[in-house]
């Protein structure tokens, strides 16, 4: 809701850290004249400029796409991953989802695996590696039949899709609070294992990006629920159920050696 003028000045209260390294501290700052049609990265835009124009360290956070679909966005406003709006995305949420005169407090995603790269921006690079050790399909060129080859029937094909959809932008992490990465890697397991082309590394898929998951440090599914309620994408809770299924199916009668998968050896 804006003012008189049609326009909004904010209070924002904004985690600065220098780096990993060194203890990071709030730093208040006020935003004015700020137009309830733009997006909460164009007010930090205005923010930075403002202060690039005094000559002051602008706030570092992470953008690129700004359409909801790169996953980069990543600034817990509020008290929540992506702002107050349910199923969107930092770079998609407009100013007019606040009231002018309101305080706005942001902060960077907390997680021991996510460390601070500076100010608002974190190192999600651990979540590249649990996909580096068995998120895709390995196709042996020569022999690849066409894709519409093989019937799929719709609600598979619809499930698989709805776990595509997931950006990593590791908002699941941020909302629970054992900062459990279960969400996003069961989602990039479920899109490839329910799928046929999936189907002949399927089981060294789950235990591989499970062991590594462990290994970055991610903590264990609290079954609160958080991670989907504050998805911008929507995952369910199902995923889960799938690869925990897929996991101790493979425990039981495909365990395999993983160690050197993880490391490329």
């Amino acid at each position: 809701m804006s003012n008189a003028n049609g326009t909004m000045n904010l209070t924002l209260k904004v985690w600065r850290q220098p780096n990993a390294q060194t203890a990071g501290k709030f730093v208040t700052y006020k935003a004015e004249n700020i137009s309830p049609d733009m997006s909460f990265l164009e007010m930090l835009d205005v923010v930075n400029e403002s202060l690039i124009h005094g000559k002051q360290d602008p706030i570092h956070f992470d953008h690129d796409c700004r359409e909801g679909i790169c996953g980069m966005c990543s600034l817990y406003i509020n008290g929540r991953p992506h702002g107050p709006k349910r199923a969107i995305t930092t770079c998609q949420l407009h100013m007019r989802s606040f009231s002018d005169g309101e305080t706005i407090t942001i902060e960077p995603w907390r997680a021991t695996a996510f460390p601070v790269i500076k100010d608002l921006a974190v190192d999600r690079s651990a979540f590249d590696r649990i996909q580096q050790t068995g998120g895709y399909i390995s196709v042996n060129t020569g022999g690849v039949p066409d894709a519409n080859e093989i019937a799929i029937p719709k609600v598979i094909a619809d499930e698989a899709f709805n776990s595509a959809t997931c950006i990593g932008c590791g908002a699941c992490v941020a909302a629970c609070k054992n900062a459990s990465a279960m969400l996003f890697v069961s989602a990039k397991i479920n899109q490839l294992a329910l799928l046929p082309q999936g189907q002949p590394e399927r089981y060294r898929r789950v235990q591989s990006m499970v062991a590594k998951m462990d290994e970055e440090g991610f903590g264990n599914c609290t079954n609160t629920g958080a991670c989907e309620a504050e998805c911008p994408k929507e995952i369910t809770l199902t995923n889960i159920a799938h690869m925990n299924y897929d996991f101790f199916s493979a425990k039981l009668f495909r365990e395999e050696e993983v160690h050197e998968v993880q490391h490329g050896a």
